[in-house]
């Protein structure tokens, strides 16, 4: 049987703007080391929805999630994310996160592009960061990833579709979907890659992509496995679309589980 958890939420007064933050504690910890969790282009804490609890009880670790400036119920960002979005999050929202909550280690579980982001940081902060979880990440801007860029694109034209970006982000879903729209498909943006990033990441990494996402083939996971300079395990995750941790919580988790006691207490 898990065990229970309970969490707690509190705002982060940084530099660069008030950023929201839950941390989830389980009722009896196994170790000191928390997963932070890093969302996706159109997430934040709240469309972790009962993941990062279920994570928390199988793993009997301290998960902290938070939204980035400009995300769910962070400050407002009025400039549009400069390219090099992904790159920078160690030394914008996550390094006041970091200094904060004095983390001294930590392992990075990201979805989609936050996984491209927990790799950033797990190259930037080596000796504290003590593994990554890739989640349906991206290591290259290939063309499955423009199309389905340009299909959500269309689809957010619907006010039903744009109402539920609304209600997770506010007056702020318009910044959030043009963010994430414009920088992908941005002509300078086409080349984009993870694989320097990915080389100055020694610690143990594992990476998961769906059988089925409609963001990314299988190039992605093989990329990510085959460049970061430590250890990778790479798993396909069959009949699974772009978010497995949703689609299939209790496979994720269990992964999850197993990956982490493997590492350093």
């Amino acid at each position: 049987m898990l065990s229970e958890t309970t969490f707690h939420d509190r705002r982060i007064n940084a530099s660069i703007g008030h950023l929201f933050v839950r941390t989830w504690e389980p009722s009896q910890l196994r170790s000191e080391v928390p997963i932070v969790l890093f969302h996706d282009s159109l997430g934040c804490v709240d469309l972790w929805r009962s993941f990062p609890s279920a994570l928390c009880a199988a793993t009997q670790r301290r998960i902290i999630a938070y939204d980035r400036l400009g995300f769910g119920r962070s400050d407002a960002c009025l400039a549009p994310p400069p390219l090099s979005f992904i790159e920078d999050e160690p030394t914008t929202s996550f390094a006041a996160l970091h200094s904060a909550l004095q983390l001294t280690h930590f392992i990075a579980l990201g979805h989609s592009v936050g996984g491209c982001m927990a790799v950033h940081c797990a190259g930037q902060y080596v000796e504290q960061c003590q593994g990554v979880i890739t989640i349906a990440a991206q290591a290259l801007n290939e063309a499955r990833t423009r199309q389905g860029i340009e299909e959500a694109k269309i689809a957010f034209q619907l006010p039903e579709q744009f109402a539920k970006l609304e209600k997770y982000h506010g007056d702020k879903a318009r910044w959030v979907l043009n963010g994430w729209t414009d920088t992908w498909l941005h002509p300078e943006f086409e080349h984009w890659s993870l694989i320097p990033a990915l080389r100055r990441v020694i610690c143990p990494t594992l990476v998961l992509h769906g059988e089925n996402d409609e963001y990314g083939s299988h190039r992605q996971p093989d990329c990510i496995a085959r460049y970061t300079s430590g250890s990778a395990h790479s798993e396909i995750l069959p009949g699974i679309g772009h978010v497995p941790h949703r689609e299939a919580e209790a496979v994720v988790v269990n992964y999850a589980k197993e990956f982490t006691e493997r590492l350093t207490p």
